[in-house]
């Protein structure tokens, strides 16, 4: 390779990694997946487009899919908030786990009647797109700007980062069972030392190397630059150790990155940037690479079976997996519907297809083919009508405030307290507020307010004017409330929040019974004297979150806020007025 055809590669690379980012504000305007437009222009680029770069290195693929894959799961482990897994973590799993088996079961079946194969190669079709995609949920779930109810989206989230597993592991067994088909041998252990090392390994190795990473970045003293940098590299070292030992380094890069982003750590913000950027970089390249790996022309004669195929898991399998999943966890039908429709393959599943190529089976080049088209189905059909699909079945919420930017320092000697810098902004609740109505009483204390470069000379009189810079010293349970006094207020959200919590506010701890009188309806006596959150609790099986909504008579009760486990706020809402 000469010195001006690395330069080439270089200009190249850097063009298409330019016109993905570029891509992004006019494929919002229309609504495309962004995961699409990314694998359209690798197709376009590739030997069937303008570009006719020619690429078919299966090896080099799986090499840098994975490492993408691994650091997309890692940014989706550090967003995931340990509050979810208190109403998701158990679905979740079960998704995970049964979700996937069900789904390659019925789709493995479907393709071997289908295309006619063995039973073994259909499952082997099955396996392969079973499992939900961490980088086509998460990205798409974050760009379409859905603000979804904390139930669905927490269980989407923690699914696509732990369902690679079980993919992984059925995939790899169903190779191996082709592997051994003709001889005598039985994959009976096989399956289960698979089963036992994927999840196993990758909990165990997650856990501790998430603890050990977390760790070092409290202790060690390091430039501030370095912080983002050392969580990336021990992430990787975390997946890259797990996978030598034949555990699930996804699985094990996930719990580790829920670790560190729910812990009290110093320039927590300037790592999760990094690690937001890092993963759009990730999912730029592998869809790039994705798009150049295919020739277009080769998916004319498989279209119709990839169709067919496409149909069974999407409006098949997908749903009958997500309703046996979640069966004993008592989720809303809307929800359930909304989970079915949002099971987006991407790169998961073309990387999963290169397995038999690496192992050496036949028809790889089908396999692969056809699990490209059927991801690329899923793209454009599930995920061009996400946004559609979660405002019919009601499972979006009205927009909420944002966590305002501000500058941190944690202390040395005390993990719960940190020094917090606020800039008072012209539409936040801060802006002509005294100093002594910041909501300094949960645990926070104002140090001083900047104005113009001078301190202030502290009175509880001062009123806080825009452009001022308010410090405090608070702990982590007075963050929230000090977010939404210094969080920009939106002037007409997209959903109205009155139209959509009700006209009117109720005291959770009124009763049910006096609720029932004032407006004209009849209520069972057995929880006639239960307060209104006790029996929203009692309806939701203990576990409702903010949006959860309950029809007695003419009206309709909607949680509005919880605290911790606590109902503190139900709108009341007449059914008449909608």
């Amino acid at each position: 390779m000469t010195i001006e055809l690395i330069y080439q590669y270089i200009f190249g690379g850097a063009l298409l990694a330019f016109l993905c980012v570029i891509a992004s504000v006019f494929s919002r305007r229309i609504g495309a997946p962004l995961l699409l437009v990314f694998l359209l222009l690798g197709m376009l680029a590739g030997e069937d487009g303008f570009g006719g770069i020619k690429f078919d290195d299966f090896s080099l693929a799986f090499l840098f899919g994975n490492l993408a894959l691994a650091v997309i799961i890692f940014d989706g482990g550090l967003g995931t908030r340990k509050d979810s897994f208190r109403v998701s973590l158990k679905p979740a799993l079960s998704l995970a786990t049964v979700g996937v088996f069900a789904t390659a079961a019925i789709t493995g079946f479907a393709a071997h009647w289908i295309l006619d194969l063995s039973w073994q190669e259909g499952l082997l079709i099955g396996a392969i797109v079973g499992s939900t995609d961490a980088a086509a949920v998460f990205g798409l779930l974050r760009t379409a700007g859905l603000e979804l109810k904390e139930r669905t989206g927490a269980t989407l989230e923690i699914e696509s980062g732990s369902n690679d597993p079980m993919a992984i592991f059925l995939t790899i067994t169903m190779v191996q069972i082709l592997q051994i088909s003709n001889s005598d041998a039985s994959p009976g252990w096989t399956v289960a030392q698979e089963l036992v090392s994927q999840l196993g390994l990758g909990i165990i190795i997650g856990l501790a190397g998430g603890y050990l990473l977390t760790r070092l970045l409290k202790n060690l003293q390091l430039t501030p630059s370095l912080y983002p940098l050392l969580s990336l590299a021990g992430g990787l070292s975390i997946f890259g150790a797990t996978t030598i030992i034949d555990g699930s380094g996804f699985l094990a890069i996930f719990i580790a990155g829920a670790m560190i982003g729910n812990a009290s750590l110093p320039f927590s913000n300037d790592v999760h940037r990094f690690h937001d950027g890092m993963a759009w970089l990730s999912q730029i390249g592998m869809f790039l690479m994705l798009g150049l790996l295919i020739t277009p022309s080769n998916l004319i004669p498989i279209i119709l079976p990839a169709l067919g195929i496409a149909f069974v898991l999407i409006f098949v399998a997908r749903p009958i997996a997500v309703w046996l999943s979640l069966l004993p966890f008592h989720f809303p039908w809307r929800e359930q519907v909304f989970i079915g429709w949002c099971g987006l393959r991407g790169a998961v599943p073309i990387i999963l297809a290169l397995f038999p190529s690496l192992a050496g089976l036949e028809h790889t080049q089908t396999y692969f083919e056809l699990v490209f088209f059927v991801v690329l189905i899923s793209l454009v059909l599930q995920g061009w009508t996400i946004a559609p699909m979660a405002k019919w079945m009601q499972i979006e919420l009205p927009p909420s405030d944002k966590e305002p930017e501000h500058q941190h320092l944690k202390l040395k000697h005390d993990e719960d307290k940190e020094l917090l810098i606020y800039s008072v902004v012209p539409n936040s609740r801060a802006a002509g507020l005294a100093t002594k109505n910041l909501p300094t009483k949960e645990g926070s204390q104002l140090v001083g307010v900047i104005r113009k470069g001078i301190l202030v000379e502290q009175t509880g009189g001062t009123t806080l004017t825009s452009d001022d810079q308010v410090v405090l010293l608070s702990s982590s349970s007075a963050k929230s409330a000090l977010s939404r006094v210094f969080a920009k207020q939106r002037p007409t959200p997209p959903i109205e929040t009155s139209y959509f919590f009700g006209e009117f506010a109720l005291n959770p701890e009124a009763k049910l019974s006096d609720i029932a009188q004032a407006y004209g309806f009849a209520v069972d006596p057995a929880v006639g004297d239960n307060s209104v959150a006790e029996f929203i609790i009692h309806q939701f099986h203990g576990k409702p979150v903010v949006g959860d909504h309950v029809r007695l008579g003419t009206i309709k009760l909607i949680v509005k806020n919880i605290e911790g486990e606590r109902i503190v706020s139900v709108g009341l809402k007449l059914q008449a007025s909608e």
